[in-house]
């Protein structure tokens, strides 16, 4: 992808930063409904806690305005990385219910204040005809990465324990963490961005497409590979397959995503999105298949690129200095109902594992309905209602 050389720098930052964060956050995804099943012998319910504490970092991610405060916003991106790769190393070490629930905060706390530096960076540094293209190249990269991770995984299975690849992934993306404190790589002359938390009545659809987003999304990561592995018996192998092969199609595919969300727009693509989903999470409930699944999970994750619309969507209609803590605020609003979904879809699961999929088409249904509100030319800039909820 060709930049100018002032933005090259920050590129550079967000690819390795981006890169790190997914090696820390593949290897918990790829180990963990194993290693909890195997190791900890967590049953469903006791899953969906974890996952549900796993989302309370995210719906604090609006104190990052006031962290941002005292430190520059690429600085806090690059601690959130360290954070991440060590709640990730460390977890090998805690085989129990307690433990997993201490060592997954401390990873999502820097897995959830990295995405949210790293969305406000981007819309920051790059304009709206750019920003998807960098975000379509960023999940690129993530996807190579998840390969990596994929085919270390494999290799090592045989011959190290969940605690020796836990730590030595972990350890490596602590390494990219501290890289990237010794760069200054953002842009002195951005716009300055307000030091708080902002709501505005123009930003409403964003919002809620936002908060929709959250709860069928944890539906998605709190059950989909459980399933598989609780209900069709998938091994760490094949769950590590998997992966691979979803990461070598959103390798090709998140490129060609973001160029058609600046030539199709974000209503047409995002409508497609929800379209998929709705049909995905009716055959998550009702197969029994499990290469069908298998299938799924391919085309769900592939879904999710999709994603990129509601930010360049936002970024097109908000007002500059609003992106960091627009940024903040959405992630926490996006996690309100990822706190609770986890938690309810274990419960849920108890009585019937289909139920928490049948939700996600419900979610799905409805956000199909509320993007159609996305103005059909989404290029043009709405007039920014400057009262505040």
């Amino acid at each position: 992808m060709n930049l100018p050389a002032d933005q090259k720098s920050i590129y550079r930052f967000l690819a390795i930063q981006t890169i790190a964060s997914v090696v820390a956050l593949q290897a918990w995804t790829t180990l963990f409904n194993n290693f909890a099943v195997e190791v900890a012998g967590l049953d469903g319910r006791q899953a969906g806690i974890i996952q549900s504490v796993r989302e309370v970092p995210g719906f604090l991610a609006l104190l990052a305005v006031f962290i941002l405060l005292v430190i520059r916003e690429d600085r806090l991106s690059a601690l959130s990385v360290i954070c991440l790769g060590t709640g990730t190393a460390l977890a090998g070490f805690f085989p129990s219910f307690t433990g997993l629930m201490f060592t997954t905060l401390v990873m999502s706390f820097g897995f959830h204040y990295f995405e949210t530096t790293n969305q406000s960076l981007t819309l920051q540094h790059f304009d709206s005809g750019t920003s998807p293209l960098v975000f379509g190249h960023l999940r690129s990269l993530s996807a190579l990465a998840s390969i990596g991770v994929g085919i270390f995984v494999f290799i090592a299975n045989p011959l190290l324990g969940y605690t020796e690849m836990f730590l030595l992934l972990g350890l490596l993306t602590v390494a990219a963490g501290l890289w990237g404190l010794l760069r200054a790589p953002a842009k002195r002359d951005l716009v300055p961005q307000r030091r708080q938390m902002v709501f505005r009545r123009a930003y409403l659809l964003f919002y809620i497409l936002t908060f929709l987003a959250g709860a069928r999304r944890q539906i998605f990561v709190a059950f989909s590979v459980f399933l598989m592995v609780k209900i069709f018996g998938f091994t760490v192998a094949e769950i590590t397959g998997l992966f691979v092969i979803n990461s070598c199609i959103n390798y090709v595919a998140s490129p060609l995503l973001g160029r058609a969300i600046v030539r199709f727009g974000e209503r047409r693509l995002l409508s497609l999105e929800y379209l998929g989903l709705i049909f995905v999470f009716i055959t998550y409930a009702f197969s029994g298949s499990k290469w069908v699944i298998a299938a799924m999970y391919i085309v769900d994750s592939l879904l999710y690129t999709f994603a990129i619309g509601i930010r360049t969507y936002f970024q097109k209609v908000a007002d500059p200095r609003d992106i960091a803590p627009s940024m903040a605020v959405g992630f926490t609003i996006n996690h309100i109902a990822a706190v609770i979904m986890p938690a309810l879809g274990g419960v849920l699961w108890l009585i019937d594992y289909r139920i928490p999929f049948l939700g996600g088409a419900v979610l799905s249904l409805i956000s199909l309905l509320a993007v159609q509100w996305i103005p059909r030319h989404a290029d043009l800039r709405v007039r920014i209602v400057q009262s505040t909820v």
